[in-house]
């Protein structure tokens, strides 16, 4: 399998610059990734720059906590992708799941048909570092219920990030249908490979260079 079919070659330091952006958009041509993940800000000068190159343009909505209002994250999807975005990693509610409100499924529902209505791809961060293995299934019920097309693991931003049991976990519940984008921690070859072999069927990482190489050299 070649690795970088399944890579979201990724940058969402806060220091991120213009010439980093450059850099990751250059090097996702290069090595042929499945798709660039970007901070909004930097959406239209990225979509301007892969032109006609087919790299899927993936940028994130609620980063990083995910307890912004729905309507405020809408209006960032609306305007992400009205710049060019192929995919939204949105980060869902932790703090109304945590507190067992309703509008957890509320705000999947309406993200999930304001994404689809634009005929885009769907991932929710669910941020698995700070669920129980109960809470992770949970989660991923409600993200199937609702349509979305991923679920994520981490932002990169919580204490933890991706792991191979809660992969496992998470495709033994989840239908065949939702994907699961691994994220977060994920540096070397070795890592991606167990990953993918657990379930995961894309890969977040700012180390995509690296772990092509290292493939390569395997």
């Amino acid at each position: 399998m070649n690795i970088a079919s399944v890579i979201e070659h990724t940058n969402l330091s806060p220091t991120l610059t213009v010439n980093d952006i450059d850099q990751l958009t250059t090097e996702a041509i290069e090595f042929n990734f499945f798709g660039i993940c970007i901070p909004p800000f930097w959406v239209k000068r990225v979509k301007r720059e892969l032109g006609k190159e087919k790299v899927s343009l993936v940028s994130v909505v609620g980063f990083p906590f995910g307890y912004q209002m729905t309507e405020t994250k809408l209006d960032d999807a609306k305007r992400a992708l009205d710049n060019g975005a192929d995919e939204i990693d949105w980060v869902w509610n932790i703090s109304s799941f945590k507190t067992g409100l309703p509008w957890t499924k509320i705000e999947l529902a309406k993200a999930s048909k304001f994404i689809h209505g634009q005929e885009r791809i769907l991932k929710f961060i669910i941020e698995t570092s700070y669920l129980s293995d109960t809470e992770i299934v949970e989660a991923c019920k409600m993200c199937s219920d609702a349509g979305v097309d991923f679920v994520k693991t981490s932002t990169g931003f919580a204490s933890g990030g991706a792991t191979v049991e809660h992969i496992r976990l998470m495709r033994g519940c989840l239908p065949k249908t939702v994907g699961i984008k691994a994220s977060g921690g994920i540096k070397s070859y070795a890592q991606t490979k167990r990953m993918l072999d657990a379930g995961a069927d894309r890969i977040g990482t700012s180390s995509g260079v690296s772990i092509v190489k290292e493939q390569q050299n395997d």
